[in-house]
């Protein structure tokens, strides 16, 4: 018999005990839990590291606190000044880092905006935490032969979320278009959370050129700060510059 591998990632103790026990039951189902973001990216990890990885995460929409390192592929502006989207962040590092494991949220309440970052993020489903659990099972079952699973109350909402997000974006990639080479080289530091410091220093550039080279940023992208056009860079789907890199691309005068 081929055994699914589930992964319950909730910081809600005895829910997660308790689903994770009910899931067990099953024949073919092979179930763990964890109880933060941080505790599931090291199961998975070794996991992984053991041969032996898990097929389907189910997440706590809800999860508490930030995962350090992991940006999730939604928009700055619907979340916290630390760019982390609870539950949701975790789909998106999870997804950038083992595409092939398949994710479902899980849900207190039917939430059409929160629904469609989940599915940007990476996630197969969202569906309820009092669902029954054939209902659970059948989306399991489902996200692991490519199907997407919404609650049918939901569709309109994250479709019209999904449209508005993609004119948003649509417009964000003008918008960055109009940069130059150089400022979209800044663009891309700002997005890596470097500070004028840090971005002279790898840039090799004067500090004023830098401040110079932000303010046009800003100008451009019709934003007043940083985590703004940070927000804006990530609809466009700009990238942070690689901070592992120790050679910085030149190319043409710097100033």
């Amino acid at each position: 018999m081929v055994r699914i591998r589930v992964l319950v990632v909730d910081d809600h103790r005895i829910f997660a005990e308790s689903l994770a026990a009910a899931l067990a039951a099953e024949p073919d189902v092979d179930v763990s839990a964890a109880g933060s973001g941080p505790a599931a990216l090291r199961s998975l990890e070794r996991a992984a590291a053991e041969g032996r990885r898990y097929d389907v995460l189910l997440v706590d929409a809800d999860l508490g606190g930030g995962i350090a390192g992991v940006r999730p592929a939604v928009p700055v502006q619907e979340v916290g000044e630390d760019g982390l989207v609870d539950g949701i962040s975790l789909v998106a590092g999870v997804r950038t880092a083992q595409p092939g494991v398949r994710i479902v949220v899980l849900a207190e309440k039917d939430d059409p905006r929160r629904a469609a970052l989940a599915l940007q993020a990476g996630a197969s489903g969202w569906v309820a935490k009092d669902c029954s659990l054939s209902r659970l099972l059948t989306v399991i079952r489902g996200v692991l032969r490519e199907e997407t699973h919404l609650p049918p109350a939901l569709l309109t909402g994250v479709l019209r979320e999904l449209t508005a997000a993609r004119k948003h974006r649509t417009e964000s990639e003008r918008l960055v278009e109009s940069l130059t080479p150089r400022e979209r080289e800044v663009l891309r530091c700002m997005v890596a959370g470097l500070g004028r410091k840090a971005v002279a220093e790898r840039l090799y550039l004067s500090p004023h050129t830098v401040r110079t080279h932000m303010q046009n940023v800003l100008g451009k992208l019709g934003v007043h700060s940083t985590l703004a056009a940070v927000a804006l860079a990530r609809r466009a789907g700009v990238g942070p510059v690689d901070l592992a890199g120790d050679v910085v691309e030149r190319g043409g005068q710097l100033a």
